[in-house]
């Protein structure tokens, strides 16, 4: 099994791809409670927002447990691609959630995941 790593600190950041903002945040997260919690948080301070979408992973009573949403982005186009920023890095003990704003009514397309996979790195 490879090594598992967390990260050291809390972190943002925000990118522009085709009018739409994408707000990656990264935190440190001990269970899975404290990143649920957080991940409420998240959707109340950024209520307007038209998406919150999540993965965690968290190193619990010696089990990995991970999760992911979409969060009505179609399935497993948000959701899974930040899990998989997770994994591919070996993290555990670690939440990552991008917010997205609509500048206007944006279709959903393969740059919309590319960005939501370059705001998770950009955050990591």
């Amino acid at each position: 099994m490879n090594e598992l790593k967390t990260i050291n600190k809390n972190s943002i950041s925000e990118i522009i791809e085709k009018k739409s903002k994408f707000i990656g945040q990264v935190y440190y997260v001990e269970t899975k409670l404290e990143a649920e919690k957080i991940i409420k948080s998240v959707k109340k301070k950024y209520s307007d927002a038209k998406h919150n979408c999540y993965a965690y992973s968290v190193l619990e009573n010696e089990s990995i447990i991970t999760k992911s949403s979409d969060d009505g982005e179609p399935s497993s186009t948000a959701g899974m691609p930040i899990l998989n920023v997770i994994k591919e890095n070996n993290l555990t003990n670690v939440l990552i959630i991008v917010t997205r704003y609509f500048r206007r009514n944006t279709p959903w397309n393969r740059r919309t995941s590319k960005s939501i996979y370059q705001s998770c790195n950009r955050s990591n």
